[in-house]
């Protein structure tokens, strides 16, 4: 699981005067910068530019990984204590500041400390520069520094002298949960910019090989989204795009809102494609509606056509239909009955449908509500897993799964089969 320590900081010219805030996301096993964030909002108390700070660098570090542990650092011992849960939180303003700050990552992810001032001048300086573009009537943008360049430099010298003796290491990656075949019917949030422009100058080096440098630009961050269950969904029916196309359930629909609830509260998704199918266009507008997104529709999204096996359970398959079941099993080539789409064919519509959709939201975050079988593809395909991993995904209805896609033509797994917001 990988590590994240967030310094936020934030300062009013006046308390309450003109008021901005500054947050960096650092990863904790090699010490290197991977997202800097900065914003002037007006007149405002110094308490609310702090809060504003701690929220913007959880989100960013949501971003970035929404599995991480986080541990926040800040100078403030008023918003280090309110949200250690020492002190009580009286001002109205500071209210729902620290409700949105809690509601970022779930509470076991999040550590708080306080430091001394001079221990947090990186965010600091950053609110700064946030203030001093909002007196000039601009917006702040990350600029290289030979001093930052340097900090960054010997950042990644003391993690690479540490993981040389043995002290640290690289955190690890998403691991996808695994599970039966099922029906064959899926921070953050997006991902804020990998490593800031500040660094944009220099490679800085990691204590292991084989990880690319960090510096690929803000990636195209396609979050994933099964739709709700219909009434076939909890009989484990084969129901793809060559069926009666049923529309949601009322469990469905509600699975949809608790989607769209949270997915506002993330605030990181900035559109929404949609399967042309009727449980997916139904999720996606129920979602749209709670982001104030409009629904673009694409057919590249939809769910693999699964011929003469619509409507029937696995079991019903293998009574009826043995041998085509066992070819398509062992087979991607193989079609279900009744000139059905295979496996090898959904991969290649997918492939082409994510190239078109990575050109067309480059450095954007958008939400992709589609089927069971698309989403494992899209998730097997940026793994580089084989064909026959499809049998071994667990994708429940109305789960989030998110993967990022870099210049270079890398990708990233961030989140599988995530339900966290269904529940109670």
């Amino acid at each position: 699981m990988r590590e994240f320590i967030v310094e936020a900081d934030g300062g009013s010219r006046g308390n309450p005067g003109p008021a901005g805030y500054g947050a960096v996301v650092i990863d904790a096993a090699t010490g290197q910068t991977l997202a800097e964030v900065a914003e002037y909002i007006g007149v405002a108390s110094n308490n609310v530019a702090e809060y504003r700070g701690l929220v913007a660098g959880l989100r960013a570090a949501y971003d970035l990984d929404p599995a991480a542990t986080i541990h926040v650092r800040m100078d403030s011992k008023l918003v280090i204590e309110q949200m250690s849960g020492r002190w009580r939180i009286k001002h109205p303003d500071m209210k729902p500041l620290a409700f949105e700050a809690a509601r970022v990552f779930a509470a076991p992810q999040v550590t708080y400390e306080w430091i001394p001032r001079e221990q947090n001048k990186h965010a600091d300086r950053l609110a700064n520069e946030a203030m001093d573009a909002g007196k000039r009537g601009e917006r702040w943008s990350a600029t290289a520094s030979t001093a930052e360049l340097e900090a960054a430099d010997a950042r990644a010298a003391r993690a690479a002298a540490e993981a040389e003796s043995g002290s640290s290491g690289l955190p690890g990656e998403v691991a996808a949960s695994a599970g039966s075949r099922g029906a064959a019917e899926s921070l953050g949030g997006g991902a804020a910019k990998a490593d800031a422009d500040v660094r944009a100058a220099r490679t800085v080096a990691t204590p292991s090989s084989g990880w690319a440098p960090a510096d690929m630009g803000a990636p195209a961050t396609f979050v994933l989204l099964r739709h709700g269950e219909t009434p076939l969904t909890p009989q484990k029916r084969f129901s793809g795009s060559g069926g009666t196309d049923p529309a949601l359930s009322d469990v469905g629909r509600d699975q949809a809102e608790r989607v769209g609830v949270a997915l506002a509260r993330r605030g990181t998704v900035q559109a929404i494609v949609a399967s042309p199918l009727a449980r997916t266009r139904e999720t996606a507008g129920i979602v749209a509606a709670h982001l104030g997104l409009d629904v673009t529709v694409d057919d590249g999204l939809r769910e693999t056509d699964f011929g003469a096996w619509e409507g029937l359970t696995f079991g019903e398959v293998r009574e009826h239909y043995p041998d085509d079941l066992n070819a398509w099993l062992a087979d991607p080539e193989a079609r279900p009955t009744g000139d059905g789409e295979s496996f090898a064919a959904t991969a290649t519509r997918i492939a082409a449908t994510r190239d078109k959709l990575v050109a067309a939201y480059a450095g954007r975050t958008v939400l992709l509500v589609s089927h069971v079988t698309p989403i494992k593809t899209f998730v097997r395909l940026a793994l580089g897993a084989p064909p026959e991993s499809l049998f071994r995904m667990e994708l429940s209805a109305a789960s989030l799964s998110a993967v990022a896609y870099y210049t270079d033509g890398n990708a990233s797994v961030r989140l599988f089969n995530d339900t966290s917001h269904l529940r109670a």
